[in-house]
């Protein structure tokens, strides 16, 4: 009973990050919307955009993250079994991927307070296509998780179907840039 209440908490929380980091990248790319914008609009939505960003990372963001991966360790502790998995050593391995996205996102963090409402230098399309990259690692872990042995099973259909799908999403991300621009 404890390892499933405790897996719960960590499918909740999990959410919560994952929307934290859903968000927290859209808002680097509504600052960079704003670009064109005149001076005093520019400003403000800027200074807002900040505000919002720093609050996302620390009220939702981190603290759900904390509590997805202690939760997680929780698992870990309660059926070491785990540990012995080979798809449970993929999921850690795309969790490393989401380690080093969550350290650039709170790099991003920190740089749009250091900016002081001054321009973003990194380009709009690139954080439209890093806006996608969350998308990315959670198609791997929930298919990962959900497929189990599966996933080690076919993993090259699973990398097939995993490359379909990140050129689609980064074709239909250009492909709405690029309408954007027209208008």
């Amino acid at each position: 009973m404890l390892y499933t209440i405790i897996k719960a908490l960590h499918i909740i929380f999990m959410v919560s990050y994952f929307a934290g980091i859903f968000y927290l990248v859209r808002i680097f790319v509504y600052y960079k919307d704003t670009d064109e914008f005149a001076e005093d609009k520019k400003r403000i939505l800027r200074e807002q955009y900040t505000f919002m960003a720093r609050r996302l990372w620390n009220i939702i963001t981190v603290p759900a993250g904390i509590i997805m991966a202690v939760c997680g360790l929780i698992m870990i502790f309660l059926n070491p079994g785990l540990m012995k998995m080979s798809w449970f050593h993929l999921k850690l391995t795309f969790l490393i991927g989401l380690a080093v996205y969550h350290y650039w996102c709170w790099k991003k963090v920190l740089l749009l307070k250091a900016l002081n409402g001054n321009t973003l230098e990194t380009a709009n399309i690139k954080l439209r296509q890093a806006n996608e990259i969350a998308t990315f690692i959670l198609f791997l872990v929930v298919f990962t998780v959900i497929l189990k042995s599966m996933a080690i099973e076919y993993w090259w259909q699973l990398i097939t179907g995993f490359f379909v799908l990140v050129v689609l999403i980064m074709m239909t991300v250009k492909l709405v840039n690029k309408n954007k621009k027209k208008k």
